[in-house]
């Protein structure tokens, strides 16, 4: 174990699960609160929040499988092995390891929907759920006009066939990250340096630019059957999102969430995409708000 530079006070861990292992940093005392990042980055993302949080919670911010410094397990054509439900299934193993039965759940991104997954599948193992900036997978397939394929290109893209996606990525994956980073209206200027050059060194793998077009790929296929099982989250949830992101220009996250939840709130405040680091006093004070309850 050794200490993250971006978290002081953190150690780092990796952690094997039933099929890979995960790589996580693990900081603080009290309840335990996992933080689960979105595409393309890493756990780096949390770096302004967890901190803080750490000072009232047990806070453990993990790589997803395929992302960052975890396994990157082979996949198939029904890429199973990158569902939401494999990848929840290793962070329930993940905190059963670090001795976390229960916990508290936040996900930005592709992490909120690994959470989500993961509140069905594991209900009794997560006490409160905070999603950032999405709207159920379902409902934004559903959804799908011009003006979301416009700004959600990269789910149509990232879901063609193998090698498609990952040799024209490949060809300049750090043109590819700042482009995708930088893309949703806000620039690069609000990402710490030293995370834009973790987010730079974990994506420019081969192995990772493959896994995570194998998460979109199993977000258009195998998420969506399992979703068609109509199951609710019921545990408390937590919905914030970005004012000038696409979510809330394109959609209404709060009812897009009672749909398929039973105690949702939630709010937007000024930022786009990435609210843990465009936003993080706002991010931090809506969670322990929301955790105090």
């Amino acid at each position: 174990m050794s200490e993250s530079p971006l978290f002081p006070g953190f150690t780092t861990h990796r952690i094997g699960t039933a099929s890979t292992q995960i790589h996580c940093v693990v900081g603080g005392n009290g309840p335990p609160v996992l933080l689960l990042h979105g595409y393309p980055q890493t756990h780096a993302m949390w770096h302004r929040v967890a901190p803080a949080l750490a000072r009232d919670c047990t806070v453990v911010c993990a790589d997803l499988r395929g992302y960052g410094d975890s396994g990157k397990p082979p996949s198939d054509d029904t890429h199973a092995a990158y569902s939401k439900r494999a990848m929840a299934q290793d962070m329930v193993e993940l905190m059963r390891n670090l001795g976390h039965a229960q916990f508290r759940l936040v996900g930005h991104d592709r992490g909120a929907r690994v959470a989500h997954r993961l509140c069905l599948d594991h209900p009794d193992a997560v006490t409160q759920l905070a999603v950032l900036d999405i709207s159920p997978t379902r409902t934004m397939y559903e959804r799908t006009d011009r003006a979301f394929a416009t700004a959600y290109y990269h789910w149509f893209f990232l879901i063609q066939p193998f090698d498609l996606p990952e040799r024209l990525i490949g060809a300049d994956p750090v043109y590819y990250l700042r482009r995708k980073l930088g893309g949703w209206g806000t620039g690069l200027d609000h990402f710490d340096p030293r995370a834009l050059a973790e987010y730079e060194r974990c994506f420019s793998n081969p192995e990772t630019i493959h896994a995570s077009c194998e998460d979109y790929r199993a977000a258009a296929s195998i998420d969506l059957e399992h979703d068609a099982a109509g199951q609710k989250i019921n545990c408390p949830m937590l919905v914030l999102w970005g004012e000038r992101g696409v979510v809330n220009r394109l959609f209404d996250p709060l009812v897009d969430w009672r749909a398929v939840a039973t105690d949702v709130r939630g709010r937007t405040f000024e930022a786009g995409h990435y609210l843990a680091e465009e936003a993080p006093k706002e991010t931090l004070r809506e969670l322990l708000q929301f955790f105090a309850m």
